[in-house]
């Protein structure tokens, strides 16, 4: 029953509030790596840029971001620091559009494609390691733990999972968002979301224009529009249906952490799976009562995050095991 009820994270008085961890360790937290960067081909013509820290070791750890995110993120930058500096190699990977390059095709990326995440996890196994753990975070996540239980033959390699500040729920998680106290965040997307339409101009079917988009306030009408008909759903609902890791959960058969914050801005209750983790021996959800939306922020003299240093030692002992 691993259902971790008693989390040890306990953030400072100065970052009480779930909406202060999730601006500040957005905003304004600063990681320095150096990357290098590989494009990896795709079979449909398109393309993923993956970057790399390399520390020459037989241990590797993918890394999956966030919506409208990318390898520079902080939270990124973090855990990648976290894991190198422990002796792991990373494979920092940008979703399709997502590198600071468009993609060539109409379509992009979505919460569930774990066609992609194959792919990369074959070209990683390729480089002939002994280990490899994945990790996503937020829409990321969904994506990682959707990969981990819905029944794909996994590599013998690919030892464990962890995600963090999870919708599990899309349908819950969007409604959410939609609320008009959540404006400001919606804003932040959605003027990431028209600005990537914009650069697919060209390839605009005949029946959408650049002003629907614009007009677009919600992931319900960008889905209905574009994520859903793009990818091969017939609109926000069924994308959804689809795409929802909460139903692949109870499926997960290697070792899988899930941290969601009590207080996360982003997350309905749906978006806890209690009950999923209660009846698995091998997804464990950790509910910290703070932390907001990947925040978990930790004021330490090594400037690693809690929750880094916790997925860290998961993945550590779940790959020796």
């Amino acid at each position: 029953m691993p259902l971790i009820e008693c989390s040890e994270y306990v953030p400072s008085r100065l970052f009480r509030s779930g909406h202060l961890q999730t601006i500040y360790a957005s905003r304004f937290r600063r990681v320095h790596v150096r990357y290098d960067r590989q494009r990896l081909e795709l079979p449909d013509g398109d393309f993923l840029d993956l970057d790399w820290i390399r520390v020459k070791s037989d241990r590797a750890v993918i890394l999956c971001h966030g919506c409208e995110s990318s390898t520079e993120a902080p939270y990124m930058k973090g855990m990648a620091q976290a894991f190198s500096s422990r002796g792991w190699d990373v494979l920092a990977l940008n979703f399709r559009g997502c590198s600071g390059v468009p993609n060539r095709l109409y379509r992009s990326y979505h919460s569930g494609d774990t066609d992609d995440l194959e792919e990369t996890v074959a070209h990683v196994e390729r480089q002939g390691y002994a280990s490899i753990a994945i990790v996503g975070f937020s829409l990321g996540g969904n994506t990682v733990l959707k990969y981990a239980g819905e029944g794909r033959t996994l590599s013998a390699v690919l030892k464990c999972f962890a995600a963090v500040s999870v919708p599990c729920d899309l349908r819950a998680s969007a409604e959410l968002m939609a609320k008009p106290s959540m404006v400001i965040y919606m804003e932040y997307f959605m003027h990431s979301l028209r600005a990537k339409m914009r650069s697919k101009t060209r390839s605009l079917p005949p029946n959408l224009s650049l002003c629907d988009f614009d007009s677009m306030r919600s992931f319900r009408e960008f889905d209905d529009a574009y994520t859903g008909p793009s990818h091969g759903f017939r609109d926000a609902e069924d994308y959804w249906a689809h795409c929802n890791c909460l139903q692949f959960l109870p499926n997960i058969e290697r070792p899988t952490l899930l941290i969601n914050a009590a207080d996360d801005p982003f997350l309905p209750p749906e978006c806890f799976p209690l009950d999923e983790a209660k009846k698995s021996t091998a997804f464990h959800l950790e509910v910290p009562e703070r932390g907001g939306h990947v925040g978990f922020i930790s004021l330490n003299g090594s400037h690693e995050y809690w929750h880094e240093t916790r997925v860290v030692d998961f993945i550590g002992n779940a790959a020796k095991a």
